[in-house]
């Protein structure tokens, strides 16, 4: 099994080849090449780090030029990592669990995002850490929702409770619970239908979903988080805003970072809503959903080696 700074390495290697050749065209002569130099912005740009965080990565690296002209690529990527270290810090999500029987986590967003998949990871990793998850097909619209959920959960031996397409979402939510609670099942993972922002009805579909949750137990559910699609850059931006607006957040899992340009869309979206990133999707396996770590996320995204035993 790979270990997880590996999982995050071979999760960004689309995007380590450009950050390579980028670094080195800069520092590959006695002096900085201004042209690479602007090449290596156009590449950080392009990967979605937003503004301000790639004016930053550009301001410390020439600073580093100016102290030291023997300052080589390697060297100007862990300032890059150093500064992203600097901008996701507090950005490590971390849930333990046992303060709730069951400990209840809604996945919410937007239509292909990866809810369905990530619930049924999510679960799966809890259960490798010797938890006992139940999962609640709450995505009641799609019928492909439902026998994708069937089938995860099938695959990976993870307790499901599901209804018909159409039934009523919060009344399944509300049978999840009491199965998770006569179970003594804990957390329960609730997969709920994807839903355009945009739409005012949907939303508040989220409301009521939360009501009748909150019936069962006041505080629940204890854990909502946002599933952005990776791939759609700071785009998500604006989804979590609204999302948060009728379903109150409390952190992001963010997917597909492994088949996109754009993994520097993380730092972004952070750094809008600073809202703490609990996982991230690395690839299409049950074990690909991993626990965010800023050191595995800075170092791997620029291609080093090795995370290295400091930052300073």
């Amino acid at each position: 099994m790979l270990s997880r700074f590996k999982k995050f390495k071979e999760g960004f290697k689309k995007h380590t080849p450009t950050f390579h050749k980028a670094f080195e065209r800069v520092f590959s002569g006695p002096r900085m090449d201004v042209e690479a130099l602007d090449s290596l912005e156009e590449t950080l740009y392009t990967a979605d780090f937003g503004v301000e965080t790639v004016e930053e990565i550009m301001s410390a690296i020439q600073a580093a030029y100016q102290s030291d002209k023997e300052l080589r690529s390697e060297s100007a990527a862990r300032i890059g990592a150093k500064v992203l270290s600097r901008v996701l810090e507090g950005a490590e999500g971390s849930v333990n669990l046992g303060a709730h029987q069951p400990e209840v986590i809604a996945l919410v967003g937007v239509n292909g995002s990866g809810k369905t998949t990530t619930a049924a990871k999510l679960g799966y990793r809890y259960q490798q850490e010797g938890h006992q998850p139940l999962l609640g097909a709450c995505d009641t619209f799609r019928a492909a929702a439902n026998e994708q959920i069937k089938y995860w959960s099938e695959q990976l031996s993870i307790e499901l409770v599901a209804s018909q397409p159409g039934a009523d979402a919060a009344a399944v939510a509300f049978d999840a619970y009491a199965a998770a609670q006569s179970r003594a099942r804990t957390p329960l993972i609730l997969d709920t239908a994807g839903r355009l922002h945009t739409k005012g009805n949907l939303m508040k579909e989220l409301e009521k979903f939360n009501r009748v949750i909150r019936k069962q137990d006041p505080e629940a559910p204890h854990h909502s988080w946002l599933v952005v699609d990776g791939s759609l850059g700071t785009n998500s931006i604006e989804q979590a805003k609204v999302f948060n607006e009728s379903f109150p957040l409390t952190g992001l899992i963010i997917t597909k970072l492994d088949g996109t340009s754009r993994g520097g869309a993380l730092v972004g979206i952070y750094r809008a809503l600073k809202l703490p990133i609990f996982f991230v999707g690395l690839g299409e396996q049950a074990d690909d959903l991993q626990p965010f770590s800023i050191k595995n996320y800075t170092e791997a995204i620029f291609g080093l080696e090795e995370p290295a035993a400091s930052h300073e």
